[in-house]
């Protein structure tokens, strides 16, 4: 089960539950794919409600590499992720809000 307070994410893929985290290590592979782009700016789509299916993909990729399964985007784009395109969305805003949030 994952713990909300250490920034942890249940996304289930293929019917299996993956605990997914953006730890530092999972944020700067994030950063690497997204090129030119910033972490910033990427905050600032989901804000916005301007993200594509790029930002969602490498949120969720980098979410369960960061929580220990080693999965490649490409491996993502077969698997079914619980929720379809739209709790895919959520999935990847829960790691972003997360990852940013100030322990209270």
């Amino acid at each position: 089960m994952p713990n909300p307070h250490a920034g942890e994410v249940e996304i289930v893929i293929d019917g299996v539950p993956r605990t997914a985290r953006l730890t530092l290590g999972a944020l700067a592979e994030l950063e690497a794919t997204l090129g030119d782009d910033t972490l910033v700016a990427l905050v600032a789509r989901f804000e916005a409600g301007d993200i594509s299916s790029r930002d969602v993909l490498g949120l969720i990729v980098a979410g369960l590499r960061g929580g220990g399964w080693n999965v490649t985007a490409p491996e993502l784009l077969a698997a079914e992720i619980a929720g379809g395109p739209l709790g895919a969305v959520q999935k990847a805003a829960e790691l972003l809000a997360r990852a940013f949030a100030i322990p209270e």
